[in-house]
């Protein structure tokens, strides 16, 4: 590679953003071809990444390393791996899609919209590429600021409340993930290097104190439950490329904090509470379902349902097998295509109608048919039809979760019939019944919405068809994180509540 690639994607958006904030605020259109330019251009740099990878290898690819303060241990230090990769490109694709689908809708302040959306995009991809835990910490608080701008400023009626909760909750986390990442400094030689500590044996009791401080960020993030009370509020209250932004991206990274540390660093906490962690999925599965069949706002259905998806996640990560493993990782990619891609469907009819009542909706697939399309497809991907990719993420879930677990593994089987339930039922009272005099006159997709749907879609079927093509990224990673974990010593303990759970 004659650039270095990772540094590039995580810096091209946000040196974009510096050079935004230098064009003048009347010149809106060259704000807006100048952020979807740069959005694409890092796309673009960003493809070798898939081209060029070595899937026969778990060890990280396209490293980067510089010194940046030693008498820290503090290093400059980049790399991806199986896991790590795709998540970048996915990133990469949504900041796309973010930039188009606010082309019309954004009126305010469009400057300073355009500059956040780019931020956090760095930020993300940041996260991801990070093999350094202090300069990981730096992008994981450096995404709040944005988010919390793009939330507060641009979102609905009840914003400032939802940017705030969003921004304490993650915060609260984030500050006891910082005593953990100090408490690892201080046992790792003074090292903040995350493959030195991956390679370094830390004491039981330590792991267990690291695991739950750990825990207090990651979860808070995914969200598990009971810590997710944040989601809906910043969802329903967050413009529609916030939204896209969160449940394509934000939320995933405590499920990847989590397969970056918890599982590789702390094994034998992870094996210790691998059974709570997937009890707490599986109450996130069916109450995540239960109250979405209770919802009378679109995005706010579609925000308790992303509950539900991550604790297939959580419960297919902590089932700590193969299948369970590589589905949820596979979820992952899966609901950060489908999820966004409702959530960006939703931003198409509200840029219309300005409701997100069901109630003020019903046969719009007679006024919006290419609409009514396209929408029908993401929820039955949501609802893992076959042939969609929701299917093979949430079957190698279960099977993976009735491996670990018979009990947990039937009970989260239920969250697929209540997510059919929910889902179908929500399309058929905004689709179907007698169409309301409300939606009449409305022009259906134009061609700018159907183009930043495209992608998403044949991503559905893509990985629903021929899944491979993402799980051999995927193989060796996995592979070498389940012998990581399985090598570790199990405590009596914690043995016995799994044979107690089985």
């Amino acid at each position: 590679m004659s650039y270095p690639i990772l540094s590039t994607v995580i810096f091209l958006p946000i040196v974009g953003a510096i050079f935004i904030f230098l064009i003048k605020r009347t010149s809106e259109t060259l704000i807006k071809w100048t952020a979807l330019l740069l959005s694409l251009l890092t796309f673009a740099l960003s493809l070798p990444l898939f081209t060029d990878f070595d899937k026969t290898t778990a060890g990280m690819q396209f490293r980067e390393t510089a010194d940046w303060i030693p008498a820290w241990g503090i290093k400059y230090a980049l790399g991806v791996d199986g896991i790590s990769v795709l998540f970048v490109l996915l990133s990469t694709l949504l900041a796309i899609l973010c930039v188009t689908i606010s082309w019309n809708s954004i009126k305010l302040k469009t400057k300073e919209f355009y500059a956040a959306l780019l931020l956090i995009e760095g930020s993300m991809i940041g996260v991801f590429c990070s093999l350094d835990l202090f300069l990981f910490y730096i992008f994981w608080e450096a995404m709040l600021i944005p988010m919390y701008l793009l939330i507060g400023i641009w979102g609905g009626p009840n914003r400032i409340y939802a940017a705030i909760k969003f921004f304490l909750f993650t915060l609260v986390g984030s500050v006891l993930m910082l005593v953990g990442i100090i408490v690892l400094y201080l046992n790792t030689g003074r090292s903040f290097d995350i493959l030195q500590m991956m390679a370094t044996n830390y004491p039981y009791d330590l792991q267990v104190i690291l695991f739950w401080a750990f825990f207090a960020a990651f979860a808070v993030k995914v969200p598990m439950f009971p810590v997710h009370t944040w989601l809906p509020d910043a969802h329903t209250e967050a413009p529609t490329a916030g939204s896209v932004i969160l449940a394509g991206i934000l939320i995933k990274m405590g499920a990847y904090g989590f397969l970056r540390f918890n599982m590789p660093i702390l094994p034998e906490a992870t094996k210790a509470m691998a059974p709570a962690m997937m009890v707490l999925s599986v109450i996130a599965i069916i109450y995540g379902a239960v109250i979405c069949l209770g919802q009378t706002d679109l995005k706010r259905l579609i925000a308790y349902s992303s509950v539900s998806h991550m604790g297939f996640v959580t419960l297919g990560l902590f089932a700590l097998n193969m299948q369970g493993l590589q589905g949820g990782i596979l979820q992952m990619i899966n609901h950060g295509v489908v999820t966004g891609a409702l959530f960006l469907s939703v931003g198409v009819i509200y840029d219309r109608t300005h409701t997100r009542q069901i109630a003020d909706y019903g046969g719009a697939a007679s006024v919006l048919p290419v609409y009514a399309a396209f929408f029908m497809v993401f929820t039955l991907a949501s609802i893992g039809l076959p042939a969609t990719n929701g299917f093979i993420g949430e079957f190698l879930i279960i099977l993976g979760g009735f491996t670990a677990s018979k009990v947990l593994g039937t009970l989260s089987a239920t969250g697929i019939i209540l997510g059919a339930a929910y889902m179908l039922w929500l399309y058929q009272r905004v689709f179907f019944m007698e169409v309301n005099p409300k939606l009449q006159g409305y022009k259906d997709m134009d061609m700018r919405e159907i183009l930043t749907l495209v992608p998403l879609l044949i991503l559905v079927f893509w990985i629903g068809v021929y899944p491979n093509t993402f799980l051999s990224f995927m193989d060796a990673s996995v592979q070498n994180l389940i012998n990581r974990v399985n090598t570790a010593g199990q405590p009596q303990t914690a043995q016995h509540i799994i044979e107690v759970i089985k």
